[in-house]
């Protein structure tokens, strides 16, 4: 499995999947042609992105309708969806409730509609747009997103070699080094991995080392 990592310094985040990769899937209901499109989406912007490129690619498709998580599947917040102008709650609201329902956080759904004569009622456009998504997912590649913590501390030069050491083991990256009179380390840890590794630096500089909170603009 894939991993990715994201800096989080607020609440405590575990671990969840994202998409991967980009997914084009069509199905075709009383013919009417959905075409649905996965992209991974981290924003509101990202996703409205994504909804013009589709109306360029198809000026001619009846219905451009969407539905977006920008957090984890199970986050109850960062999404969004719209019917385009189907009946209200038939399209963008089924397509998010499958989302939300794979399990897989940060990607946007989009389907794209070509009328093909023939109405499917409420039901039908439900079950349409859901299934139009559902299909979709079969195909969607997830990696995992892990909870970074930004951190920095200052030790003596004899000292660099364990800490990285430390930092290494649990996974964490170095942002920067400055060999000044200390060496003044700044890096990113797993969230999950933090209280070790603040135990492991106690113990092997006799209580000396400690983090400090560094805060980086996105």
């Amino acid at each position: 499995m894939i991993k990715d990592t994201f800096v989080n310094n607020k609440n405590m985040i575990k671990p969840y999947k994202i998409a991967a990769n980009k997914v084009e899937h069509e199905t075709v209901v009383k013919r009417s042609r959905f075409i649905c499109y996965l992209y991974p989406c981290a924003s509101v912007d990202e996703a409205k992105s994504y909804v013009k490129q589709l109306k360029v690619v198809h000026p001619q498709a009846s219905h451009h309708c969407y539905a977006f998580l920008t957090k984890a599947a199970s986050d109850s917040l960062g999404y969004g969806y719209s019917d385009d102008g189907e009946p209200n709650g038939t399209a963008g609201k089924p397509m998010l409730a499958v989302l939300q329902g794979g399990d897989v956080g940060e990607v946007c759904a989009i389907v794209v509609r070509y009328f093909g004569g023939t109405k499917l009622g409420t039901g039908g456009l439900q079950r349409a747009y859901a299934d139009s998504v559902r299909q979709a997912l079969d195909f969607l590649q997830s990696k995992i997103k892990i909870a970074m913590a930004t951190k920095t501390l200052a030790c003596q030069y004899n000292q660099v070699n364990d800490v990285l050491h430390i930092i290494n083991q649990a996974a964490g990256q170095v942002i920067t080094q400055e060999y000044l009179q200390q060496v003044q380390l700044s890096f990113l840890i797993p969230e999950e991995k933090l209280a070790v590794v603040k135990e492991q630096l106690l113990t092997m500089s006799a209580g000396k080392l400690l983090l400090k909170s560094l805060n980086l603009k996105p």
